[in-house]
């Protein structure tokens, strides 16, 4: 078994740009080569590197052009092929038979490209395909297996659809995003003069003699961030829309988004899927990444199992059904009380237990404590520690470490110096404490450990004591969330459904009764009865706006009711 929670707990690296730092990672792409995961992202100097898709190490590399956007990696024999994204001059790809060594020869320059994916089809052709933007489709062509060099001319693939596909709206209904400010806002503005929603983030894969191209939209700062796809029959097409688009999808939750992303068989011939959640509350590329088992159905449907996707996840040894896979531990920390060292006025203890990413908690200073009262005696089985970014403004590093992506001062610092230190403890009564994991010493940044208590204590407290942060930041939680198991009985089913498309085809209005006992409710969707795909999760209301809709697409769903005791699955399936 396997055991991980989104977004994933890794070192995310520290940009510095704007007026405000923040961690970033962003646009992964992931590949098995020679037995060893490695995962690159977006502006982070280097990669990250894995035997399990759990434990993942850093390997930092600032030779090459991994300091840039969206970053590709595939297997083309016994090289690992690389490329990133430029605008204004030729991109590079680059080779190596081991990664890890930083040895990397230079293969071709092509032309210039934005969110690159090389693709090694099975009859030893290479395609590539590339496209970022709110006016050009998505964009292929066969490049010569020794150069590196195009073939041909290049192939529009797929084009936008903002006006059928409702999650490819740039604006949507009840959208929550706010507008960055300052350059960074008028970079934006000025990318998005069109007034059109992106389409990027191309990745190929072929199953059973079809060719699955995936595309992101309709922007990385919106929770409704996604991946969808079309198969052909042909690498360069002509390519079919496939009526379960989007397969990724995450609007709603502790986090959202799960766009541009990958998409890999792992070692045991499972599906995964990895992809962007976004923060965006600091700068709009304020992101993380998430990991979401996912497959093909009977019918050749791609898809990804993104219920409950920022509860645990449990991965069972060997081949499984991904569709099967529901949280084993429910969260116990929602809403309950809280108490603080001390807290900046407009972040009350309460914004780091109201299951949203982009509140949180803020002390008066770099060293605190934050406490949590359970309200009783539980076993839990994890805790997850969301640090947040409250205070850090830009700060002067070396500028040897600049990128030359969008402007001259933006930079990145991954010094070993930043170190996240803290201690958790638990307690029966507030007064008497225990240690459950102490990181005073810890030399690394993590911004979301993830801790597996595996109910081996009994407790109601859990304090968490920050000791060092990096810049010294102001103590921040996003979340302090606890998973276990309740001692109570499920919620009751939800009753008196009612669901209201919209005119334009693209949105509807599910509201119902809310149901005793239920602190969360949960809408999965889809094409037919038995493909529920999709997932909405949401607390403390009982209707929900569904924008991500396909115009002319009939949908069911169903509802779940949530609670600390476990997950009341919706037994009666409504039409839409």
């Amino acid at each position: 078994m396997k055991e991980y929670c989104n977004p994933i707990d890794i070192p995310y690296k520290w940009q510095h740009y704007g007026g405000r730092a923040h961690r970033e990672a962003a646009d992964p792409t992931i590949v098995l080569f020679k037995d060893v995961y490695y995962m690159f992202a977006s502006m982070s100097a280097g990669f990250y590197y894995s035997d399990d898709l759990i434990h993942w190490k850093w390997h930092e590399n600032r030779d090459l052009d991994m300091y840039r956007y969206a970053p590709d990696v595939r297997q083309v024999d016994d090289y690992l092929y690389f490329s990133a994204s430029t605008r204004t001059k030729p991109s590079t790809i680059w080779r190596t038979k081991d990664p890890l060594s930083d040895e990397f020869e230079k293969v071709s320059e092509p032309f210039a490209f934005w969110d690159p994916d090389l693709f090694y089809d099975d009859d030893g052709r290479v395609f590539f395909y590339w496209g970022c933007g709110n006016v050009e489709p998505i964009w292929g062509i066969e490049l010569d297996k020794e150069t590196m060099l195009p073939i041909g001319e290049k192939a529009a693939c797929i084009d936008h659809g903002e006006d059928v596909h409702g999650w490819e709206r740039f604006n949507f209904p009840g959208k929550e995003e706010e507008s960055e400010k300052g350059i960074r806002g008028l970079f934006m503005k000025f990318l998005n003069r069109k007034g059109r929603p992106y389409m990027e983030g191309a990745f190929m894969n072929k199953w059973n003699g079809k060719y699955y191209l995936q595309y992101a939209a309709p922007g990385t700062q919106f929770s409704t961030y996604g991946d969808g796809y079309y198969i052909a029959d042909k690498p360069l097409g002509p390519f079919t829309f496939m009526k379960n688009t989007p397969f990724s999808l995450k609007p709603s939750g502790f986090i959202t988004g799960a766009g541009h992303g990958s998409t890999i068989d792992d070692k045991d011939g499972n599906i995964i899927h990895v992809s962007t959640m976004r923060i965006s509350k600091n700068m709009n590329f304020e992101r993380r990444l998430g990991i979401f088992p996912s497959g093909l159905d009977e019918d050749g449907l791609l898809y990804s199992n993104q219920n409950f996707a920022d509860y645990p996840i449990v991965l069972p040894d060997g081949k499984y059904d991904a569709r099967t896979l529901i949280p084993q531990y429910y969260l116990i920390s929602y809403k309950k009380k809280a108490k603080a060292s001390s807290s900046l006025e407009d972040h009350p203890v309460e914004l780091a237990m109201d299951e949203d990413i982009r509140t949180w908690w803020a002390c008066k200073e770099s060293q605190g404590w934050y406490e949590l009262d359970l309200g009783e005696v539980y076993r839990p089985h994890s805790v997850q520690i969301n640090f947040a970014e409250e205070s850090v403004k830009e700060l002067e590093v070396d500028k040897s470490l600049r990128s030359d992506m969008m402007t001259s001062t933006r930079y990145i610092d991954s010094s070993p110096k930043l170190k996240t230190r803290f201690t958790l403890e638990g307690s029966l009564d507030g007064e008497e404490w225990f240690m459950i994991e102490d990181r005073s010493k810890c030399e690394d940044d993590r911004s979301h450990p993830y801790i597996i208590l595996d109910e081996k204590y009994e407790l109601r407290y859990l304090k968490v004591t920050a000791l060092e942060l990096p810049y010294d930041e102001v103590f921040a939680l996003s979340g302090l969330r606890v998973f276990g198991k309740g001692k109570g009985e499920l919620a009751k089913e939800v009753e008196n459904v009612r669901v209201a498309r919209q005119e334009n085809g693209l949105d509807a209005l599910i509201s119902f009764d809310k149901a005793d006992g239920a602190f969360a409710y949960n809408v999965r969707l889809g094409i037919e009865k038995d493909k529920l795909y999709n997932s909405y999760l949401f607390y403390d209301k009982n209707e929900i706006l569904v924008t991500t809709l396909n115009k002319t697409q009939h949908y069911y769903f169903c509802i779940d009711s949530v609670n600390e005791n476990g997950i009341n699955e919706g037994k009666t399936i409504y039409e839409m």
